[in-house]
């Protein structure tokens, strides 16, 4: 008679139920794993059997009979050492060594040669398939506990050992469930957003880019400052909300990079991939489908910087995940879809020596090569970016160095920073409330169908918007986004309505001085 035992398998960053059944029967000796298993599974047998004895039992080999492992549903692809727990148990159970009820378990877990648990990737997302399917307990490596009891909806047991999870089962020595810490852990980010000097449009771009979550092209000269505004931009981001950070934990357990010691992290993630790094590795992908660097940086900041240096297919690749939020990645082994909601931020030289424009130095460049540099970045990819400002270099003035002003200027900063992020956490909770029920965390969040119902605005700014659309031959793209930029200038302000002054910033963002004059 087989047995039957629950665990679960990793498709993108979801999780799905796998039956791990377990037949004995007499004959040669044999240990066979069916069920599309791939190399790191089959090998399971050395480790499992290594793992029974050392632990205390009769492994596979000491008895002369043919056993077969199935994991089912026998279409999905296996991979990895977590079925090692769930097939060292079916065996212990089949064989007689230990009894006990396998209804209401999920068990995970690698095993080493000692019989000690290791560390498993996307612990998290079984968990969330053990509650969501009703399962009353989980069985997870100790270091992963904490991990799989953030989403606090099902008891979460902890283990050391193979010997233990036997000791808990036969309720030899029960183990306590793993309570859940919901603690705000927030990473300290070294650059500070108000100690950086001038730059008063490019800050306040970036308080508004902050407050709604919109995308932000930033170009000027080299050493104006364009690395450091994007990096300090993470000092006045809200700490995630706790679905938020659910999401962004999930993405991080499935990739292998979560903190066993802090699994749920409130700080939004900041990823700045280098410009030689793959179309795979920023959008996802693999021979089975893994997260790339847009989804590590779902709720938080993807930070292009040199933006032009990008291969091309790589740039382009970011269009579709930046209008819809996710990323859909199909391959033979199967197809994925990966969420992808994060800030864009790019930034970039206006011609290859970078002085094209500056009043004080001298472009070298022909005007082929500053074509050419800047055809890079498509125009589709910069439709898609709300923010779009230049940053030129500041310059150098003398300050005083008494100890004294330098202090009261600290307390200065300190004051304006915490109002900064007030005002921001403010905006962010008016948006919260807007998008009710709608699964809608920020203004640039919101689809093209409900953008005019939900930024409710005065019919002057709206013509004014439309008007300048026109002239301008822009994007209906264009009049969407700018709506949304202007609705998150309105909740900064704390009003109700978009009035013409918050089109107006909002067309700032996207506008040269020129063009905005002309405006009038």
């Amino acid at each position: 008679m087989s047995v039957s035992i629950f665990s679960a398998a990793l498709s993108g960053i979801d999780a799905k139920i796998i039956e791990v059944e377990v037949d004995s029967s007499p004959g040669i000796h044999s240990f066979n794993i069916v069920g599309l298993a791939d190399k790191a599974v089959q090998e399971s047998k050395e480790r499992i059997g290594s793992a029974i004895k050392n632990s205390g039992f009769l492994p596979p080999k000491s008895k002369t009979k043919k056993v077969t492992v199935n994991l089912a549903p026998a279409d999905i692809k296996k991979e990895g050492p977590a079925y090692d727990l769930p097939i060292a148990l079916g065996y212990l159970f089949e064989t007689g060594q230990i009894k006990f009820d396998s209804v209401g378990r999920l068990i995970t877990g690698e095993l080493s040669l000692d019989g000690r648990l290791k560390p498993t990737s996307g612990i998290l997302a079984m968990a969330i398939l053990a509650a969501n399917l009703g399962f009353e307990e989980i069985i997870v490596p100790q270091v992963n506990s904490k991990e799989a009891a953030s989403i606090g909806k099902i008891r979460v047991i902890g283990a050391d050992s193979l010997a233990n999870v036997v000791n808990h089962l036969n309720r030899t020595t029960v183990i306590s469930p793993t309570t859940s810490d919901h603690s705000l852990k927030i990473d300290l980010y070294p650059e500070s957003f108000i100690s950086i000097k001038g730059q008063e449009l490019a800050k306040r771009a970036l308080i508004v880019a902050a407050a709604g979550a919109h995308n932000v092209f930033m170009s000027g000269p080299p050493g104006a400052g364009k690395t450091i505004l994007a990096k300090a931009l993470t000092d006045i981001l809200p700490p995630l909300s706790f679905g938020e950070a659910i999401e962004v934990t999930k993405i991080y357990s499935a990739s292998g990079l979560i903190d066993s010691l802090a699994p749920l992290s409130f700080s939004r993630p900041f990823r700045n991939p280098h410009h030689t790094t793959s179309a795979v590795a920023i959008v996802g992908g693999g021979k089975l489908p893994k997260p790339g660097e847009i989804s590590l940086a779902h709720r938080g900041v993807l930070f292009l910087d040199e933006l032009p240096e990008f291969p091309r297919n790589v740039l382009e690749a970011l269009r579709q995940p930046l209008e819809d939020g996710l990323v859909t990645v199909s391959r033979v082994a199967g197809s994925v879809k990966l969420p992808a909601k994060f800030m864009l931020v790019g930034a970039m030289n206006p011609c290859p020596c970078g002085n094209y424009g500056s009043q004080t130095a001298e472009c070298i460049c022909m005007p082929f090569s500053i074509l050419k540099y800047r055809k890079k970045v498509s125009g589709p990819l910069l439709d898609r970016i709300d923010i779009q400002i230049n940053v030129p270099r500041e310059t150098i003035t003398a300050e005083a160095r008494n100890e004294t002003e330098e202090e009261k200027k600290e307390r200065e900063k300190t004051k304006e920073i915490m109002k900064i992020k007030g005002k921001i956490a403010k905006a962010r909770e008016v948006q919260l409330a807007r998008f009710k029920d709608m699964d809608i965390f920020s203004n640039s969040e919101m689809s093209y169908k409900n953008v005019e119902k939900l930024c409710l605005a005065e019919k002057s700014a709206v013509n004014m918007l439309k008007n300048t659309i026109n002239k301008r031959g822009l994007s209906l793209r264009t009049y969407h986004r700018t709506l949304k930029v202007a609705r998150t200038c309105a909740d900064l302000e704390g009003a109700e309505t978009v009035k013409e002054s918050h089109v107006l910033e909002a067309l700032g963002f996207r506008m040269n001085e020129k063009m905005l004059t002309e405006l009038g």
